[in-house]
C-alpha cells in the first residue's frame, strides 16, 4: 500500500467518528449560541466562537493535516515483510 492509499483509507475510516463527535458538540452548543436560557445574552458570543473553532478544527483534522503530510513527507515508506503468521 502506498502513502496516498494509506492516507485516503485512514480518512475514510476516521471521517464518520470525527464528524459525529463534532456534530453532537455543535448541536449541544447551539442553545448557548442562540442565547436561550438565563444569561444567554452573555454566553451567546462564547457559543458562537466555540462552534466556529470546532468547525475549523474539524476541517483542519480531516483535510489540511493529511494534505500537508502528503506534501511534506517525501521519504518513501518501506514495505516490511512480516512473514507467516502461525
Amino acid at each position: 500500500m502506498d502513502k496516498r492509499e494509506a492516507i485516503v483509507l485512514t480518512g475514510k475510516t476516521r471521517l464518520r467518528p470525527i464528524l459525529m463527535t463534532a456534530m453532537t458538540t455543535i448541536l449541544g452548543l447551539s442553545t448557548m449560541a442562540l442565547g436561550l436560557g438565563s444569561g444567554g445574552d452573555m454566553l451567546s458570543p462564547l457559543g458562537i466562537v466555540t462552534i466556529g473553532g470546532l468547525i475549523y478544527g474539524t476541517l483542519l483534522t480531516l483535510f489540511i493535516v493529511p494534505i500537508l503530510y502528503d506534501i511534506m513527507h517525501k521519504k518513501p515508506i518501506r514495505e516490511i515483510d512480516v512473514g507467516e503468521v502461525e
